[in-house]
């Protein structure tokens, strides 16, 4: 069925629309047939009603009429009165005819056959039979019994119309069942139709969604491929389009900052070595005000020198965040390592350091894991107080490593904490510590979304920094055919 689907956003819109609207008016048509064929019906119940009324008095006012004729043929003898009585019984006949088109019961039917027995009677005796030898009183008793049918007609056609009118009744509770039964029916397979819809256009929203959060923190490593109507494939190719540029650019910026970084070094060198001589008097003793220029132009050199050192470092973390080199590996043994090398600085600040790290094989790039913990560490020993703690903590939680470091520093204010992961973002540096250089956090984002997970900065549990990292326990290696999976998932 993969041929029928359209292949526009709005092919597939409208033939969701159509999915879900063609139920309902498929009930509606099927109640407005029932709706008309009962309105027929009892079109045809009340016309039948009315006429069958009208005939049974007909019949009956008609016996009396002919009641009247004989009677006044009995008295006058007048052969003249004749035709009034063949006209009366042509009407009576016609009555009776046309009642018998209409009372469709059996002993309605027996009933007019008698009062036909009986009206053929008397014809044949007034037409055949002399006036001297007429039976007056049989006739007029068989007249009298023709009203008297004629009232149990009227009570056969009530009993009809009564019969037509529960019928109408229970087809008009059947038509109700059906219609009800119909629209019961009709809202879980709307509310199937709008879900399957609903998936198949979040489905490449979400990955659209996905690859502009990407593009929006500035990862680039994976490619992006949308699955789904040829115009959001269309948009997706030019997202992948866009990742390209973003990343050609990155990568020249990268060559910008190293290139210039180098060709900054050699003067730079020259200048510190210059005011060293100075400061060491190699050309002669300096005055108390030269000193003290030439040592404000020492230490901007050696800053100037630190920060040159900075860009060469972020521009080869920049570099080597494309692609993960995936190995196994046990995660104390990592971290033991780490607090070695920061051994120095946690005695020199007499900072006590607790430690609760589960014993956990990790699949994940073993050298960008370990420059995560070490800038995370770096930064809790450059803002802990002497004496302070710091603290690390590592576990699994649901296929997800849940990596903690907090410390007992002044923390980060609620309003730097969406701009301390931006690459050179420093902020102000609390109780008198020297601002950094603002690339470790921004390093750490990169990494941690590179292994697909997160970092967040949680409060509550220590006074301060206390950062939380979760990521996938096993990642999966960052081939460019996983990339394009992963993304289309």
């Amino acid at each position: 069925m993969a041929f029928l689907r359209p292949r526009s956003l709005s092919g597939l819109v409208l033939l969701g629309f159509a999915i879900v609207t063609l139920p309902l008016v498929a009930g509606l048509v099927i109640a407005g047939v029932q709706m008309r064929r009962l309105a027929a019906t009892s079109e045809l119940i009340v016309a039948e009603g009315v006429n069958g009324t009208r005939l049974t008095q007909s019949l009956f006012t008609q016996a009396a009429q002919l009641e009247r004729q004989l009677r006044l043929y009995q008295v006058l003898d007048d052969p003249k009165l004749l035709p009034a009585l063949q006209t009366q019984d042509e009407r009576l006949l016609q009555t009776e005819v046309e009642l018998q088109s209409q009372m469709r019961s059996e002993p309605a039917q027996s009933l007019l056959r008698e009062i036909g027995d009986l009206r053929g009677n008397l014809a044949s005796h007034l037409q055949q039979t002399p006036y001297a030898e007429l039976p007056f009183n049989a006739l007029l008793t068989d007249i009298a019994r023709m009203q008297q049918l004629a009232n149990e007609i009227a009570t056969q056609s009530n009993t009809q119309i009564d019969a037509g009118v529960a019928n109408l009744r229970e087809r008009s509770a059947r038509a109700q069942e059906l219609m009800f039964w119909g629209f019961v029916l009709l809202i879980p397979i709307s509310v199937v139709a709008i879900l399957l819809f609903s998936l198949l256009l979040s489905r490449p929203l979400r990955q659209i969604d996905r690859a502009i959060d990407e593009l929006g923190s500035g990862a680039f490593v994976r490619p992006i491929r949308i699955n789904g109507p040829v115009d959001l494939e269309q948009l997706g190719r030019q997202l992948e389009w866009l990742r390209q540029r973003l990343l050609d650019l990155a990568q020249e910026r990268n060559r910008f900052l190293r290139h210039m970084s180098h060709e900054l070094k050699t003067p730079l060198a020259n200048i510190r070595e210059g005011t060293e001589l100075l400061m060491d008097g190699a050309v002669g003793q300096l005055e108390h005000g030269q000193r003290e220029v030439t040592g404000i132009l020492r230490d901007n050199g050696i800053r100037l020198q630190r920060m040159i050192e900075n860009l060469l470092s972020f521009s080869a973390w920049q570099t080597s965040s494309v692609g993960l080199e995936i190995s196994e590996f046990r995660l104390q043994g990592l971290v033991k390592q780490i607090i070695e090398n920061q051994q120095l600085a946690l005695l020199s600040q007499r900072l006590r350091l607790e430690v609760s790290i589960d014993d956990l094989t990790i699949h994940a790039d073993r050298g960008k894991l370990r420059l995560i913990l070490e800038n995370l560490l770096s930064n809790a020993v450059k803002y802990t107080p002497r004496g302070g703690t710091i603290y690390m903590r590592a576990r699994a939680d649901a296929g997800e490593l849940v990596l903690e470091v907090g410390d007992t520093g002044p923390g980060i204010a609620p309003n730097e904490r969406k701009q301390v992961f931006d690459a050179f973002y420093t902020g102000k540096a609390p109780g008198g510590h020297v601002r950094g250089t603002g690339i470790g956090l921004s390093v750490v984002l990169e990494f941690v979304m590179a292994h697909q997970g997160k970092v967040d900065i949680v409060d509550g549990e220590w006074p301060g920094a206390h950062f939380r990292i979760r990521m996938p326990l096993r990642t999966a290696l960052a081939t460019p055919a996983q990339d394009t999976a992963h993304a289309a998932a």
